[in-house]
């Protein structure tokens, strides 16, 4: 069960479950709750968006299967914005979320940001919890039903550089990853 990290993009037919599932679970979940055609988010940032030197876009890929992903885009020179968090349904509760986040941060370190911000639903407590877990900062009042924000916003501080880090963009990282 080898489990490995390819950067691509939106478009590579690689990424469609990720593409085709995101859509689905925003429109279930949401609908048009936000004023807004049931999985509209998935149509709302061009691929070139999540492609270096502003972004990135990363598929976890089992046995030749995509079974998670993300991306992030520049929000402001030092911040990217983590996007796209997926895990495939039949391969949830294993940790690969954390994976994927995981290598998100170290690829935006690797193109010179020292600092995360993402927004999540308040219909996905799971991603919640996730980034919770993962030492992001809410930017909302947890004491409170989420509903009531309707958008999650967290933070996370990478830190300040170190150095010159090599840029990792159209490459297989080989045993990047493996199952929890």
């Amino acid at each position: 069960m080898a489990d490995s990290f390819i950067y691509t993009t939106p478009l590579d037919a690689r990424s469609q479950p990720l593409i085709e599932a995101l859509t689905w679970e925003y429109a279930t979940r949401y609908g048009s709750i936000f004023g807004e055609p049931p999985g509209a988010e998935m149509s709302r940032y061009p691929a070139e968006l999540f492609a270096p030197s502003d972004g990135n876009f990363v598929l976890l890929v089992r046995n030749g299967r995509t079974i998670g992903g993300g991306a992030f885009m520049r929000y402001d020179r030092r911040t990217a914005e983590l996007k796209r968090i997926w895990t495939h349904a039949d391969f949830r509760r294993q940790g690969l979320a954390r994976k994927v986040v995981e290598e998100l941060e170290a690829q935006a370190r690797r193109q010179g940001y020292s600092r995360i911000y993402l927004t999540t639903g308040f219909r996905q407590p799971e991603a919640k919890e996730l980034y919770l877990q993962t030492g992001y900062r809410p930017l909302f009042d947890v004491t409170v039903d989420p509903e009531i924000h309707l958008k999650l916003p967290f933070e996370k501080e990478l830190g300040p550089l170190t150095g010159h880090l090599p840029h990792a963009s159209a490459r297989e990282r080989p045993g990047a990853a493996s199952a929890t």
